[in-house]
């Protein structure tokens, strides 16, 4: 992709996310409650989220990944992000990733569907994959209500926060999405 895509749904506008919006990548990053199943730890420092997003812009550079800032259409503040990683383009597949700054209004709900369209429809995906933890309820739920389906449990699949960790698989595959 020669540009970074802007998307838009009824309340948000999906962008790039730029150093200036570090600040921003700090403040939820920082919070134990948003980073307890995600896998970094909790950020002390702004250079942390500058690194993040120097990564993550690296990584869209280099057709890997995509991530986006979630604004309100009503200012232009990053109040989550969501995306690809893992994208294996000869698999036609990527996994989802999202990291909410304020939950149960329904937000990421939103934001990932849009982002599912445009993975189906612009990034030739097949196959959009999420890994989550068993006790992470709320993005079970999520997943689920967004249309992606659980596939089993994968055993001590990652090693952080000095643990092994069980993660569920979900899966939407693109002929579900069109004709669910």
């Amino acid at each position: 992709m020669p540009h970074f895509p802007v998307l838009e749904t009824a309340r948000f506008v999906l962008r790039e996310i730029k150093q200036e919006d570090s600040k921003d990548i700090f403040h939820y990053f920082s919070s134990d409650e948003v980073t307890k199943f995600y896998d970094v730890e909790s950020f002390t420092s702004v250079e942390q989220a500058e690194e993040l997003i120097h990564r993550w812009s690296d990584r869209f550079d280099q057709e890997q990944a995509i991530r986006w800032g979630i604004t309100l259409k009503s200012e232009n503040k990053v109040i989550g992000t969501c995306g690809f990683h893992g994208w294996a383009k000869n698999h036609y597949k990527a996994h989802i990733g999202y990291a909410p700054e304020y939950w149960g209004q329904g937000y990421m709900t939103e934001a990932i569907q849009r982002i599912i369209e445009f993975g189906f429809s612009h990034l030739a995906l097949n196959r959009i994959e999420a890994y989550v933890e068993p006790k992470n309820m709320g993005s079970r739920k999520l997943l689920e209500n967004i249309g992606l389906r659980e596939e089993g449990i994968l055993k001590e699949h990652y090693y952080w926060k000095k643990q092994f960790v069980d993660t569920v698989i979900y899966a939407l595959l693109k002929k579900q999405f069109l004709h669910p």
